[in-house]
């Protein structure tokens, strides 16, 4: 019988996969359009990228969800479709990994509204807007909820209540932290530092405290954010840091740190306590491969 993600993380360290949405991208999805409605139109596509990562060596796989709630999908005229899309993204993550013992990681990304009182959004319309989704995601068979890309508490306790609500057996707060101007210290925009996340989700009932994305967030600053967490709190820690710092190209920022160098700052962040290494922006299956190599020397005896 499978282990749960936690058992799972009491014995070893496991691998997660990488950026989503710039495999979509050279997958064909144009910019500005709705990735996540492949999950339905072609899923053939989304089983590819996935099944790369798996080959690649992930233990886990984020659903290709993290646009999915109703406010988002509303943009794109697609909000009816909801339930399906994140059932499907769920489906296609199970089925990318075959025959291998893997887990569905089920992708909650942010509302992309600003809540009362400083918004239009009330707290209870984006607790529906969020459970709604988490229990599309639930029913679909994912073994966890990460709720990503966070920067203020309150959304990201919202959240976690909401997938709480939706029976998730495993939920994962993961926020965005920036580099400070003179790089010594991480926030999130909303200036929210990597200890008093860990508390909060730790309080709020969440299993996993995570990092991804970020201005500035490398694997380097992946081991100092996750030194953080581990002096803070006593839940496993994720990270999913970028490939790199980015330049700007063509008024677009590119990632361009090549699998080896990023894999070069994995020990750190073992050494930190990371229980679950992936990457996030500008990653790819050869950054996975690499992540992989560095943690299967950490597991073995």
């Amino acid at each position: 019988m499978k282990k749960t993600l936690l058992e799972a993380l009491a014995q070893r360290r496991l691998v997660c996969d990488g950026a989503m949405g710039t495999q979509l991208m050279l997958a064909g999805l144009e910019s500005g359009n709705c990735g996540e409605l492949w999950n339905l139109t072609h899923p053939e596509r989304i089983l590819e990228i996935q099944r790369r990562y798996v080959a690649a060596g992930a233990d886990c796989l984020i659903t290709n969800t993290f646009g999915a709630s109703k406010i988002m999908l509303n943009r794109h005229g697609h909000a009816d479709d909801l339930r399906e899309i994140n059932k499907a993204g769920a489906r296609i993550a199970r089925e990318a990994f075959g025959d291998k013992e893997g887990y569905v990681l089920g992708d909650i990304g942010p509302v992309g509204a600003i809540l009362e009182p400083y918004g239009d959004l009330s707290e209870a319309d984006a607790h529906a807007a969020l459970q709604e989704q988490a229990a599309a995601l639930v029913e679909g068979g994912v073994d966890a909820i990460i709720i990503e890309t966070q920067t203020s508490l309150e959304e990201l306790g919202i959240a976690i209540e909401a997938a709480k609500a939706a029976g998730a057996a495993c939920i994962i707060g993961s926020l965005a932290y920036d580099l400070s101007a003179d790089g010594t210290f991480y926030k999130t925009m909303m200036g929210i530092a990597p200890a008093k996340a860990a508390k909060f989700v730790e309080k709020k009932g969440g299993h996993v405290i995570a990092l991804n994305c970020g201005t500035g967030m490398d694997m380097p600053g992946a081991a100092t954010v996750a030194k953080a967490y581990r002096k803070a709190s006593k839940l496993p820690v994720m990270v999913q840091p970028n490939a790199g710092l980015p330049v700007l190209e063509n008024l677009k920022a590119v990632y361009k740190q090549p699998p080896e160098e990023m894999a070069a700052g994995v020990p750190a962040v073992l050494e930190a306590g990371a229980n679950i290494i992936g990457s996030c922006c500008g990653s790819t299956p050869d950054h996975t491969r690499a992540i992989r190599s560095v943690v299967d020397r950490f597991n073995s005896p």
